[in-house]
């Protein structure tokens, strides 16, 4: 099956229009929408499921996060399709003890009660599951706005070592099921105002992280300590239920001084590493990982590799031997496992762990410096996971090259280092998955700016030249017109900013010299297409205002649906959420943001009718590996593994298994 072509229609026609103006349809006229999917049991065995492996991918158990929003138009309200949902699964909606839905919804996870109001209770009731798997979801009422607040406990202000004050503000954040219960809790990052590129000296203030679950009730803060320094490459976070039990544990980079939930400090709390300029280039490393429930500590080893000599990592000052990354991925096709690299200019090494009653393990190191020295350089601020090689078992696309689950070189294009990169199936009509990226050095990438690739091979199907470091890509559909997804990167000899650039087919078709913002995307109207997510950036204030807009292609504008008036964008330029992902409510996705002066966190979620059902992308193990990684370094949106777009084919029921006990 293949969902319906909109590209008859006019532009103006179907696009839709944003938030509570858009949420006009009643219940009745809903009743419509939604694309039946094929049938799939789950107790059929994994060959009708995603993939030909036989392997089965543990991800997290989910509640439905049913949420309701209050418009002009009455209450709108959406839910999760999981997993493991039968394809004949159908909804019944009950208000307030009333069931409102004469027969169950089975072509959509959304609703419209106009009659709503804002003291509604609401519960869905799930029909037809099987297996004992019919129940009710828990009673939610409506938000009076399109955003979940989550009350934030902004760390107090300090001085730093040389005696300049400074403040925080939160920044990357990441979600993980921490206590077992279904619902997602939030991991967030806070950052110093005096946070540092590693090219700049200067002193920083300490690291917090924080849990939050969905109400604003703190569950536990660590502190890093003064021996992590704070910036953008530094501190990646990774939140995932590493052991199976159905409770996340959340691992990162530690050093003497680190403070946990309870107070126990890891190796000597006196000692003081930082150097005249601000770095920590001497003392020892730690890589910790801690129960996600409490804060607290579960183990700690030390970090391979070493930095060992700053100087064999590209520079003597300390920029290059402190570029980390993260990353979880299935390297056994079933089971998560962790993986903490350093270095991407010069040497790179990736090393990887798994989680074993309560001890990580080490499962493989890659050395470029083992490997050869054509596998030097070729990192970018980012990467990809992905199943490249379709064996079931995970890749880490590490920018110009690809790993394979094994720790051996899969491929080298030797096309150097980059600052974007987005991996997915770009173009269906071709086996496999592609890889989008943007590239720094002329030299090494031929004057190439930004490359398509095939990403199990590494063979390049078509670029866009440049002249100079190209800073800005992205990959989705946005235009109908064209099969696939589009790929566009800021002109190679243009700003960072510019509006100029060369927007492609997935065929390499030249569409339009104009571009959208080349940063984020998400699924947040109704169609398949996929929306613009970036900001209106005030160079004084130092931070961007969220927006979301519709990339009109007869115009070649991008037509604005959202401006998060209130909220802030991350990362200066960059302008990137804290988070987004599938969150909320039905397959789309929400985009979380800091409020302008960090007391909270808002979660925005879309109200625009959909005539789309899908399961929740979470458990798409591609797209939520995507989540788990997209807070590191140079923020990524993440990509499912199968097509989202315009006359996409229906996605097959994911090969996964719930984990925790009672699954």
């Amino acid at each position: 099956m293949t969902y319906p072509s909109k590209c008859s229609l006019p532009h103006k026609a179907w696009k839709t229009a944003p938030l509570a103006a858009a949420a006009t349809l009643t219940a009745a006229a809903l009743a419509f929408t939604g694309v039946p999917l094929a049938q799939a049991d789950p107790s059929q065995d994994a060959a009708t499921q995603s993939g030909t492996s036989g392997l089965k991918r543990q991800v997290e158990n989910l509640d439905r996060a049913p949420v309701a929003v209050l418009t002009d138009q009455g209450v709108t309200l959406s839910w999760r399709m999981l997993g493991l949902d039968r394809d004949s699964i159908g909804f019944h909606v009950i208000r307030d003890g009333v069931q409102l839905t004469v027969d169950p919804i089975r072509d959509s996870t959304m609703y419209v009660d106009p009659a709503g109001t804002a003291s509604s209770k609401y519960v869905i009731q799930t029909v037809g599951n099987g297996n004992g798997r019919d129940r009710l979801s828990k009673e939610f009422a409506p938000l009076a706005r399109n955003y979940l607040a989550i009350k934030l406990d902004k760390p107090a202000d300090g001085v730093s070592k040389d005696g300049k004050p400074y403040t925080y503000s939160a920044n990357d954040a990441t979600v993980a099921d921490l206590d077992g219960d279904g619902s997602y809790e939030i991991v967030q990052l806070w950052n110093p105002s005096n946070a540092q590129d590693n090219s700049r000296s200067g002193f920083t203030g300490n690291v917090y992280v924080d849990a939050y679950k969905m109400d604003g009730t703190r569950l536990w803060r660590i502190d890093l300590g003064h021996n992590i320094r704070a910036g953008a490459h530094y501190t990646q976070l990774l939140a995932y239920d590493f052991d199976g039990d159905g409770k996340a544990e959340v691992s990162m980079k530690t050093a003497d001084g680190t403070t946990d939930a309870a107070g126990t400090v890891i190796g000597d709390p006196a000692a003081d590493y930082r150097n005249s300029a601000g770095y920590v280039l001497s003392g020892p490393e730690f890589l910790t990982v801690f129960k996600g429930e409490t804060g607290t500590i579960m183990d700690t080893v030390a970090y391979d590799p070493p930095r060992g000599n700053v100087s064999a990592w590209g520079d003597g000052y300390g920029n290059r031997v402190d570029r980390f990354l993260a990353g979880v991925a299935y390297l056994d096709g079933e089971r998560p496992s962790m993986m903490f690299s350093r270095g991407y200019y010069t040497r790179t090494v990736l090393v990887t762990y798994d989680l074993v009653d309560g001890k990580l393990v080490h499962r493989w190191k890659f050395d470029s410096d083992v490997a050869g020295a054509e596998y030097k350089g070729q990192g970018n601020h980012n990467l990809s996971v992905a199943d490249v090689d379709q064996d079931g078992k995970d890749e880490f696309v590490f920018g110009s090259m690809t790993i394979d689950d094994n720790g051996t070189p899969l491929y080298n294009t030797k096309l150097g280092h980059g600052d974007a990169i987005h991996t997915s199936d770009l173009d269906p009509s071709r086996p496999g998955l592609e890889t989008f990226a943007v590239h720094e050095s002329m030299s090494q990438s031929g004057n190439r700016g930004a490359t398509f690739r095939d990403a199990a091979t590494g063979e390049v199907l078509w670029s866009i030249p440049a002249i100079r470091d190209t800073g800005r890509g992205a990959a989705g559909d946005i235009d109908p017109r064209y099969a696939g997804a589009e790929g566009w990167a800021v002109g190679g000899d243009a700003s960072w900013n510019s509006p100029r650039g060369q927007l492609m087919s997935a065929k390499g078709e030249l569409i339009a010299e104009k571009i959208p913002a080349a940063n984020f995307l998400a699924w947040w109207d109704g169609d398949l297409l996929r929306e613009i997510v970036d900001h209106d950036f005030d160079a004084t204030a130092g931070m961007g205002v969220p927006t979301i807009s519709k990339w009109n292609w007869e115009t070649e504008t991008s037509d604005r649906l959202l401006t998060a008036t209130g909220a802030r964008t991350n990362n200066h330029t960059k302008g990137n959420p804290s988070l987004q992902a599938d969150l909320l409510g039905d397959w789309r996705e929400e985009l979380v943001f800091a409020s302008s002066d960090s007391s909270e966190l808002r979660i925005y979620t879309t109200t625009a009718p959909t005539a789309v059902r899908l399961r929740t992308l979470m458990h798409d193990p591609m797209y939520r590996t995507g989540v788990a990684r997209e807070n590191v370094a140079y923020n990524q949106p993440p990509h499912p593994s199968f097509f989202i777009g315009e006359g996409m084919e229906t996605p097959a029921m994911p090969a996964v298994t719930y984990a925790g006990a009672g699954s």
